[in-house]
């Protein structure tokens, strides 16, 4: 997977990178035919300065569709690992609406073989 990694107001060292990226390469696990991906890092400043809250944005493009996963924490690391958890039950259910939809259903096939039998 093709994975662009782009951080907002901020200039992030490689450690943060290489870490983004090898968490998030660990979807291709859960479904093989995601085309490319997004991730937005970002800083964003509270009400008082002294409380920073780190965002991370994923955008996973898919054949025909696209899934965006949003999520904040204390650190980059705490809400990558948000975002990866909730990216792969996403894409999981994704995958199993798509073998819904060209998986035939067991009772079409039950009429079939008795079509055939006649």
């Amino acid at each position: 997977m093709k994975l662009q990694v782009q951080t907002v107001h901020f200039d992030a060292d490689s450690k943060l990178l290489d870490f983004v990226q090898a968490k998030f390469n660990k979807l291709d696990q859960f479904y093989d035919r995601i085309t490319s991906g997004e991730v937005y890092l970002k800083v964003d400043k509270g009400e008082s300065s002294k409380i920073q809250n780190k965002i991370v944005e994923l955008k996973l493009y898919l054949p025909g569709d696209s899934i965006f996963i949003k999520e904040n924490g204390t650190t980059f690391e705490e809400a990558t690992d948000l975002v990866l958890n909730a990216a792969k039950t996403t894409v999981k259910k994704y995958k199993e609406k798509l073998k819904d939809k060209t998986a035939p259903k067991a009772a079409e096939l039950i009429v079939e073989e008795e079509e055939e039998e006649f």
